[in-house]
């Protein structure tokens, strides 16, 4: 069995208004065995998209590189745009090492609500992914039944767009469920008739496009 732990500490900062919110990296970045193009930080594997669609949104000229300068652009640009990273998950058991939401076991998950209390500029949760079993919507769905409050629903189409009242500071948090920035959810984004729409009218669309598309209103 091997024990996933969550290899970075939340990248949040008190100027911080909005928080990108995952499960785990995939093990190498548990183990430390990580791949050259890998980066040594949040949502750093050379396989993910979330850095290559920040970077097309942005045009930041990113590094995809082992090195520090790599970290350092990407932590210069959350700063810039008071974007945090707090991933719900803590630790997993795998009996298979991969990086499946699936295949995570004895999960523990992080306090999203105690970092939201500490750091009360954060009005907006952005999920890497939706409801889906494992996925950091369906985390997050425990965790307020944990703490019991309403999550009220607003939008009912990807990206489903919800929100609730912060316990009882009043605060209202939005919290916006994207399209995971990985190749497992290509084949959802193929499903979607909006999807199907624009690869007609361009068959040049590609997946990418589409979540860049998407991302691009919530960064």
């Amino acid at each position: 069995m091997f024990l996933h732990t969550h290899p970075y500490k939340p990248f949040i900062f008190k100027e911080a208004t909005k928080l990108i919110v995952g499960t785990l990296p995939p093990p190498r970045f548990t183990t430390g065995d990580l791949k050259g193009e890998d980066v040594d930080f949040c949502y750093g594997s050379k396989n993910g998209q979330l850095w290559p669609i920040l970077d097309k949104i942005f045009d930041l000229g990113l590094r995809y590189e082992t090195t520090q300068s790599a970290i350092e652009q990407r932590k210069s640009f959350l700063l810039k745009r008071k974007i945090g990273v707090c991933d719900i998950v803590a630790s997993a058991e795998r009996h298979k090492i991969d990086a499946s939401d699936l295949g995570m076991q004895n999960i523990k998950l992080r306090n999203v609500i105690g970092y939201l209390l500490e750091y009360p500029k954060v009005n907006t949760l952005l999920f890497t992914g939706g409801n889906s079993k494992n996925g950091p919507e369906y985390f997050f769905r425990k965790h307020l039944k944990e703490h019991d409050i309403k999550y009220k629903n607003l939008v009912d189409e990807v990206p489903r767009i919800h929100e609730f009242i912060l316990l009882n500071t009043g605060r209202t948090i939005k919290t916006v469920s994207l399209t995971a920035p990985s190749g497992a959810a290509n084949r959802a984004i193929g499903s979607l008739a909006l999807y199907k729409k624009l690869k007609h009218q361009n068959p040049n669309f590609t997946t990418f496009d589409f979540r860049v598309m998407q991302y691009r209103p919530f960064f």
